[in-house]
């Protein structure tokens, strides 16, 4: 699928009476990293759980190029070309070609009944699968780790296979949740570099939840800040962390106050 812009248009989300996002709109252009940043509880998970469709905003509306993403379940967004990881670790079972091949199953052509009789079509687009995951584990530096269990890895690695179970499902835009939380200083580095070269080799737009702020000032090409569920300041990370309301959200004061 080519590339196509992620539109996020006055989105708002009420929670009993709280609004936890009011009127936010950013666009991430195609092949861009875009960071969405801001204090705890400022809406960052919310924000990306509308994104991947868990949940449904009461205003305003999310666009992938032509397809309109607002309404959709999380499974048809994922066919439109929209792959998640998460904060939290939840793959601890199986190999890493296991968990690899998971994400390739939503791409699967053959049917049940073609893959249970191992009809000679199931067979050929199992091992393209299979190889295709190959190469991805080798893209995020998982090569040597294919065969082994993912209760075994390090927890660095543990979480380069989150990302690579994402990226077998061929996004056109990839949604990283807090992708180095956890991780000593080598780790963070290590998918740092992961992500800069994911992002150069298939052409994908990454959008990203971060509190590292180095990793942020490193990594994206333009930044959405959002506070008490606004969108408070856009633009490149120079611009962002010169911001007064950037400043007066992290840390209680304005450029006038720190000079």
């Amino acid at each position: 699928m080519a590339p196509a812009a992620l539109e996020v248009r006055g989105v708002t989300v009420r929670f009993a009476g709280l609004v936890a996002l009011d009127d936010v709109s950013f666009t991430v252009t195609p092949g861009s990293v875009h960071a969405v940043i801001g204090p705890n509880g400022a809406g960052k998970s919310t924000c990306f759980n509308v994104l991947s469709g868990l949940y449904r905003p009461a205003a305003g509306t999310v666009r992938l190029g032509d397809a309109e993403l607002t309404r959709l379940a999380p499974h048809r967004i994922a066919a439109l070309g929209v792959a998640r990881t998460f904060q939290n670790i939840v793959t601890t079972q199986g190999t890493v070609a296991d968990n690899l091949m998971l994400g390739r199953h939503a791409l699967s052509r053959a049917g049940f009944a073609a893959s249970a009789l191992r009809l000679p079509r199931a067979v050929r687009e199992q091992r393209a699968h299979l190889a295709r995951a190959r190469e991805i584990a080798g893209l995020v530096g998982l090569a040597p780790h294919f065969d082994s269990p993912v209760a075994l890895l390090s927890y660095g690695d543990r979480k380069r296979v989150e990302l690579a179970r994402a990226l077998c499902l061929e996004p056109r835009v990839l949604l990283l949740d807090e992708p180095v939380a956890g991780m000593n200083a080598a780790e963070r580095a290590r998918m740092t570099e992961v992500v800069r070269e994911v992002r150069a080799e298939l052409g994908l737009s990454v959008v990203l939840v971060e509190h590292d702020m180095g990793l942020v000032m490193r990594l994206a090409d333009e930044v959405t800040v959002l506070d008490f569920g606004r969108a408070i300041a856009h633009g490149t990370p120079d611009e962002v962390r010169r911001d007064p309301e950037v400043l007066r959200a992290y840390l209680g004061t304005t450029t006038e106050d720190a000079a």
